[in-house]
């Protein structure tokens, strides 16, 4: 195994800050709350004895069998390449049992892998694997059999592209219904620069590079990459978390809802990111975000959204304690389902950390609910695992200590009772009649990770001039949206429509319903569109006589001539 690098070179942790940092954290945590300890290591009893060098990882149904899974992102090395790994798959019993089934589900795959995330990419109702590969590898894609058995279709799926990639991640960037990716690219080295990758799905999974669709540009030190809403217009804007100060600090780029994306300068600077998580901290319906080592001496970075995503507030001093130190992750969760989003942050070389929400995104840790293990953690992730309604914790184990993952029960938590939310939705304004009409939901529930919550199904619910509610799947398309689809209806049909989400304790949610009215089909003959095709309409074609394209073209032959005028006159109204 590769030793921990412990040079202010590698890490940019200086050690006496460190130190600081620790005694800080000391201090502060004996004032903490007391609460009995709720979540319980059991790593011994639940998962495989392993020593490998774990990244990152995913929890996911992997063979739709109703409980939770767990990929692992492994690879050595840290700034050099080390041994490659395999992508290891446990398998969940239904009691939150571990088994590796790696060698029958995801034979012969190993790589230099920072990150694993899943997503349906060709509809067909299972959890397909996307993996970012380090060291100027290519990425790969690993295609479900409907059972979570795994199979290794890079070669017919994906651009012929090699990058040292720290995540990656799916989304739905133009609203077409389909996965698309964005990476994060260092170009040929780890802690290089380069520029993001955006790849489109062509609907059947698989992926065309693009350009011009992202800021052109390198960006240094790209650590972790996430899909999110910041001003619930439905279209996923992007964050991008980089371990650089300015001018390569972290960005954040605005879809124009076709997939492009701008920079927000407003953003504030950052200095050295590991990762980034967005939840709504203080309950007003908009993602806030936290960057894990982005503040000032490495501590974390807490960002208020202003509720458009174009200002955001620092309120890092919200966070008591806040040390410096070097922690690699967190996740928002409601601990105590009082109603807010409580945190775990993941540190590597100092023991992982709790803090409860005041209800106004004030976070206070609390040192008595949970083990204090010093260890490697650079990932966490939040799930049920044993599916007693209870939110569980995981951490995965690298660049140093014994590389053996980590599960953390919660036994003696309040169970899962609150409901998801409907946070916004589309509102249809059908243009064409004879069309399909898509739409998407944001729903918060009580956990956040880079593909939302668990849920056990989303619902688009419809009823057609009155009539009996029929339903659509909604299949999750990014982060914490899901999209679906209303059927073709008849011109004149008054169709109302709601969403409705199932988390994975069950409960259910109901959001509010919107409504929408097939138009009339205009007639292309009337061309300054008042309802009728008279005079005014003739004047306009004339006018546009000869060659050249445009409404008067009738025809769409490139020029406006006597053909288009028959049919004009052909559509006169009586």
């Amino acid at each position: 195994m590769q030793p921990f690098p412990t040079t202010a070179a590698m890490r940019s942790r200086m050690y006496a800050g460190r130190v600081v940092g620790l005694a800080v954290l000391a201090a502060v945590s004996v004032i903490a709350p007391a609460h009995a300890q709720q979540f319980v290591q059991q790593t011994g009893t639940r998962f495989p004895v392993q020593a490998e060098y774990t990244n990152q990882s995913t929890v996911v149904d992997i063979d739709n069998d109703g409980d939770l899974d767990i990929v692992w992102a492994n690879g050595q090395g840290y700034s050099t390449q080390g041994a490659a790994l395999a992508v290891r798959v446990y398998v969940n019993n239904g009691a939150g049992v571990f088994a590796d089934e790696t060698s029958t589900r995801a034979t012969g795959i190993t790589g230099w892998y920072r990150g694993v995330e899943a997503g349906d990419v060709d509809r067909d109702g299972d959890w397909d694997l996307i993996l970012a590969n380090d060291f100027n590898k290519r990425p790969q894609i690993l295609i479900n059999n409907g059972s979570g058995v795994f199979a290794d279709q890079t070669s017919t799926r994906l651009p012929v592209t090699t990058m040292s990639s720290a995540r990656a991640q799916f989304g739905d960037v133009d609203n077409d219904g389909d996965l698309d990716l964005v990476f994060c690219n260092n170009g040929t080295t780890r802690f290089g620069s380069g520029q993001p990758q955006l790849y489109l799905n062509n609907g059947a999974g698989v992926f065309t590079a693009t350009s011009g669709y992202l800021p052109v540009g390198n960006v240094g030190e790209q650590m972790d990459i996430l899909f999110l809403d910041i001003d619930n217009d439905l279209d996923l804007d992007i964050m991008l978390g980089t371990r650089a100060s300015s001018p390569n600090q972290s960005r954040l780029w605005k879809n124009d809802g076709t997939g492009r994306y701008t920079n927000i300068a407003t953003f504030p600077s950052d200095f050295s990111s590991y990762s980034y998580d967005a939840g709504d901290i203080d309950g007003d319906g908009d993602l806030d975000l936290i960057g894990i080592n982005a503040g000032s001496s490495s501590t974390e970075l807490l960002l208020r959204n202003n509720g458009t995503g174009t200002a955001w507030t620092n309120i890092s001093t919200s966070i008591t304690p806040n040390p410096a130190i070097d922690d690699n992750d967190s996740r928002f969760f409601d601990i105590d389902m009082d109603g807010d989003l409580d945190m775990v942050i993941g540190s590597l070389g100092a023991r992982d950390r709790i803090y409860l929400n005041s209800g106004l995104g004030v976070f206070t840790e609390s040192t008595t609910l949970m083990a204090a293990v010093s260890d490697a953690t650079i990932d966490v992730k939040v799930a049920d695992f044993d599916n007693d309604k209870r939110f569980d914790i995981i951490t995965a184990q690298g660049e140093s200590g014994a590389f053996q993952n980590k599960i953390y029960m919660n036994t003696t938590g309040p169970i899962d009772n609150r409901a998801p939310r409907v946070v916004a939705m589309d509102q249809v304004a059908p243009a064409t009649p004879a069309a399909a009409q898509s739409v998407r939901a944001n729903i918060a529930d009580d956990m956040t990770s880079d593909r939302g919550f668990h849920d056990k199904g989303v619902t688009l619910n419809y009823t057609v001039n009155g009539g009996a509610t029929q339903t659509a799947p909604m299949p999750w398309s990014g982060n914490n949206q899901w999209r679906g689809v209303v059927p073709v209806q008849a011109v004149g049909a008054v169709v109302v429509y709601w969403v409705t989400a199932t988390d994975w304790s069950g409960n259910l949610g109901t959001g509010t319903s919107k409504t929408y009215t097939v138009p009339t089909p205009i007639d292309p003959a009337d061309l300054d569109r008042n309802g009728v095709v008279n005079g005014a309409d003739l004047g306009l074609l004339l006018g546009a006589w000869g060659p050249g394209s445009g409404p008067a073209d009738l025809d769409r032959n490139g020029e406006v001539n006597g053909a288009d005028l028959g049919r004009l006159l052909g559509s006169w109204s009586v």
